[in-house]
């Protein structure tokens, strides 16, 4: 019996080993594939819960550069075809590509998800490689949080990324095309405290998320804009005083708030106390309802009586000067950033002013007007737009009317009453014109073509009567108040910010 186990002994010791190896293999080999696996998971769908980092040490993705660098060696000679295959690679041009895509061709101009991809407005049919491109690029647009598709994280070996950057700045940076506007519309901005009087005023602060909205309910709130929830910040009671106006300053200091009263009030959003100024000295206006704010933040115009503009400091709040129309003042709109004003009333003309010197530059007939009833100018002061009781909105080039030329470039005849508001949204490729005289009488007009968008208003959608409206700072999203206390919110699709 012990020779039988001494003579076992060295079988079991080398299964043991086996068994053993056997183990540790399998160990090994299930270790390897986890580390596949999840090299495959975090391939396929990125990092839970670690957001993915680009830097040297320790990148997602590396260049191969074995693929796009021409090596040679003493073991033997290249011909002229691998040559020039390994140059025409190392240029940048594809591997490898699907002759079926080239011969493909989609045509984005009659499906409506697709007009999106167009370049210009009458692009048909593109082939299926361009159409792939497209839509890598917008997906890229409409996703910045994939910095993969940002050529500022790529390095220099990344050429095949550049044509996608390219295209992302060329058709989704600025351009907006005419015909249907993109837009999504969102939960009311005052869906978590709906007022039950007629909004009179919209306005945004400059961060784009801060939403002010007043009305005859004698309430300023104050809204946080997220396109989801849009919370209510704070809302104030204002005894006996119907808010007829209120807008911050375009530095986001201060809010005036105006009403049918001699005096107006200043709200400071730092400090968080309200100031009563008037009546203003020297001036006998019943009402100081109407007004602008100078884009530089300076200057506060009101509509006086008599033809008189009164100007009013935002830091002393006291009046600073006078102008004096021939007819009665009814809309003004500052231009030049702040340097010139716009006025227009019942004589049916049009003045520029030239603050710095305080002397009308120009006036001239705004054509088929006899009562202006609403003015607006684009950001950089280039083109003017002026609204009359008739409905009928003139579109001008500052330049040409001051330079004497009084054609418009575009007169705007969709809407048949008293035009009420006008606003360009910060690039100046859309105009939105409204009245509160009829139920959906608001247009949003394509600056570029000058032609109206054909979805807007939204079909079957009832906006009532309009009252105001604003774009956002980046023209992300447009508000509008209506005549029963309602703030429509929409997102327009065509801008990345908000």
């Amino acid at each position: 019996m012990s020779m039988l186990l001494s003579q076992n002994v060295p079988t079991t010791k080398i299964r043991r080993e086996e068994s053993d190896d056997d183990a540790k293999g399998k160990r090994r080999k299930m270790e390897e594939d986890n580390v596949e696996m999840k090299k495959l998971e975090t391939l396929l769908f990125g990092s839970l819960y670690n957001p993915a980092t680009f830097d040297d040490g320790s990148a997602l993705f590396h260049v191969n550069r074995s693929a796009v660098t021409l090596t040679h060696t003493p073991d033997y000679d290249d011909d002229d075809d691998d040559i020039n295959q390994s140059e025409g690679v190392r240029k940048g041009e594809a591997a490898w590509e699907d002759e079926e895509e080239k011969e493909i061709n989609v045509n984005i101009a009659t499906v409506n998800r697709l007009r999106k991809l167009r370049r210009e407005e009458k692009e048909g049919s593109i082939s299926g490689s361009e159409y792939i491109a497209r839509l890598r690029a917008h997906h890229a647009k409409l996703n910045p949080g994939t910095a993969w598709a940002r050529f500022d994280s790529l390095n220099d070996d990344n050429d095949i990324l550049r044509t996608n950057e390219d295209l992302v700045v060329e058709s989704g940076g600025n351009k907006l095309c005419s015909g249907i506007l993109e837009y999504t519309q969102l939960d009311n901005a005052n869906v978590n405290d709906r007022s039950d009087a007629p909004i009179n005023s919209v306005h945004f602060h400059q961060n784009a998320q801060l939403l002010l909205t007043a009305g005859s309910d004698k309430r300023l709130k104050f809204f946080h804009i997220d396109g989801t929830r849009n919370a209510k910040i704070q809302s104030i009671f204002f005894e006996d005083y119907p808010i007829h106006k209120a807008s911050f300053l375009p530095n986001g200091s201060q809010v005036i708030v105006s009403g049918r009263r001699n005096y107006f009030h200043s709200f400071d959003l730092e400090k968080a106390n309200f100031d009563r100024i008037g009546p203003l000295i020297g001036r006998e206006e019943k009402s100081l309802e109407n007004f602008e704010v100078s884009q530089d933040s300076k200057t506060i115009a009101f509509v006086g009586n008599g033809g008189y503009i009164l100007l009013v400091s935002t830091k002393t709040k006291e009046l600073t000067g006078t102008l004096k129309m021939n007819g009665s003042v009814r809309s003004l709109a500052f231009s030049d950033d702040g340097k010139k004003l716009l006025s227009s009333g019942g004589d049916g003309e049009v003045y520029v002013w030239d603050l710095r010197t305080m002397k009308c530059l120009y006036k001239g007939v705004d054509e088929g007007s006899t009562c202006g009833t609403s003015l607006c100018s684009s950001l950089d002061g280039a083109l003017f737009a002026s609204g009359t009781e008739r409905g009928i909105v003139n579109v001008y080039k500052t330049c040409e009317f001051v330079g004497g030329k009084r054609k418009p470039v575009k007169t705007v005849e969709n809407l048949t009453s008293q035009i009420g508001f006008m606003k360009f949204n910060h690039d100046a490729q859309i105009l939105a014109i409204g009245s509160a005289m009829k139920e959906n009488s608001v247009r949003l007009v394509h600056v570029p073509s000058l032609t109206v968008f054909s979805n807007w208003p939204p079909m079957g959608r009832n906006v009532r009567n309009p009252r105001c409206l604003d774009f956002s700072p980046g023209s992300g999203y447009m508000a509008l108040g209506n005549a029963v206390g309602e703030v429509l919110l929409y997102q327009l699709k065509h801008y990345e910010k908000a």
